[in-house]
């Protein structure tokens, strides 16, 4: 694999000026608008048209979230085998047609909540291969002295397009049924797969003399991730934000939609909030990582997070409806801050300090870490929604985020005002 050889890998040039990278990235932003439509359209769909219960929306979640569990691995391993790119392309398309089978079922009179669950698992699926190859292409199409603008970049307009696309959803939920909204999703796949098509980069298929067995190849990844001693806690740290953070957010749109019947214009202003934060941790990032230290952020971003996640369950005991939602909205935008920090400056790092030939490999196992446990987490805060209460299983979440930053806050990364870049080979 050989990095972009144009201007773009100059420190003197900016991607402003990089056709491949702004088409790359027009694809994307597209496509993430068009996520945020059946992010939405996906909970509202489930409880209030096929009256989901706390369990169903809990092996929702969960079946949309196994394939980083069942797959993760493997396809680190096969996207280190394949042009990325063209990955990508085809994930998009089966994405695409999963999504535009929802309104079909539904004008059909036959959609039920098992086809959710399939189709929540095949994009799961296409997911999988697609975030992998997407995190190891951005070093390929950009080069690594431009890695960390490119992702703020990517990560600033994802950011705006989860700030429209609840708000803009919420509003088209005013004059159409929710199964409509999957075709606006499957309309940002299609023109993410066309940009992607028409993006260029130098890079060039491994050769299958240097393959050698997918379980060796697996280990290795496994190893670099393992053996590094940054990367090994911020996965550890990752992986239980992720596992607190499902256990909360699998019952918020019942919390929204039923208990507190603040609609999905609720729904969708919750989730523009949480955006709004993101957008602003997105561009504020390096900044901020300049200020405090690009390695003292992410632990002190990982102990902010779990603050602004305590907000949930004090927002589900208020009786008053006006009140929760003001509580619901300063959490996911607070929340939505620190993470976004945390993780440019988490992925940053990565990309910088891991050889190309493990990129795919290396991102797919801390995937398979970090994703991995939320199905888990999907099916428990079910099971304990259902057992428990709502509110009980909530606070647990929240209560368990601090233990989760631990890794990170008893690690170098405390004291650390520069984080490394060099890369670690054999």
């Amino acid at each position: 694999m050989t990095a972009d050889s144009t201007a773009a890998d100059t420190a003197a040039t900016s991607l402003w000026r990089d056709r491949n990278f702004t088409t790359f990235w027009t694809g994307q932003a597209m496509s993430q608008f068009g996520a945020q439509l059946g992010q939405l359209a996906f909970p509202v769909l489930a409880v209030s048209v096929l009256q989901a219960s706390e369990f169903e929306v809990g092996v929702l979640n969960a079946a949309g979230l196994a394939a980083f569990l069942i797959i993760g691995l493997p396809a680190g391993a096969w996207v280190d085998r394949w042009l990325k790119r063209r990955t990508m392309i085809i994930a998009d398309a089966a994405r695409m047609a999963a999504m535009a089978a929802v309104p079909v079922l539904w004008w059909g009179g036959i959609l039920e909540i098992w086809h959710l669950y399939v189709i929540s698992a095949l994009v799961g699926t296409a997911t999988v291969f697609f975030d992998v190859s997407y995190q190891s292409y951005v070093p390929v199409l950009v080069g690594s002295r431009h890695v960390t603008e490119a992702n703020s970049k990517l990560e600033s307009t994802a950011q705006i397009a989860r700030v429209g696309g609840p708000a803009a959803g919420g509003a088209l939920l005013t004059f159409v049924s929710a199964p409509v909204l999957f075709l606006g999703e499957a309309a940002g796949y299609l023109l993410s797969a066309v940009f992607l098509a028409r993006t260029r980069d130098s890079e060039e298929r491994a050769t299958p003399a240097d393959r050698r067995p997918l379980g060796t190849e697996i280990k290795e990844g496994l190893a670099f991730v393992v053996g590094h001693p940054l990367i090994s806690r911020i996965a550890a740290c990752t992986a239980g934000m992720n596992f607190c953070g499902t256990l909360i957010y699998t019952l918020m749109p019942l919390l929204v939609l039923r208990d507190l019947g603040l609609g999905p214009q609720g729904v969708g202003l919750i989730m523009t909030a949480g955006a709004a934060g993101g957008l602003l941790g997105a561009v504020t990032a390096t900044r901020l990582a300049a200020r405090i230290g690009e390695g003292t952020v992410i632990p002190l971003c990982a102990l902010a997070s779990s603050v602004f996640l305590v907000l949930v369950p004090v927002a589900a005991v208020v009786h008053e409806p006006a009140v929760s939602l003001v509580l619901l909205l300063v959490s996911e935008f607070g929340f939505g801050i620190n993470v976004l920090v945390y993780n440019i400056m988490q992925l940053t790092m990565r990309q910088r300090v891991c050889p190309p030939r493990l990129l795919g490999r290396m991102n797919a196992s801390i995937r398979f870490a970090v994703w991995g446990v939320m199905p888990l987490a999907a099916l428990a805060s079910g099971f304990l929604g259902e057992h428990i209460g709502l509110v009980p299983a909530i606070s647990i979440g929240a209560a368990c985020s601090f233990l989760a930053a631990l890794p990170v806050l008893l690690s170098p990364l405390r004291r650390m005002r520069k984080l490394p870049d060099q890369v670690l080979e054999d």
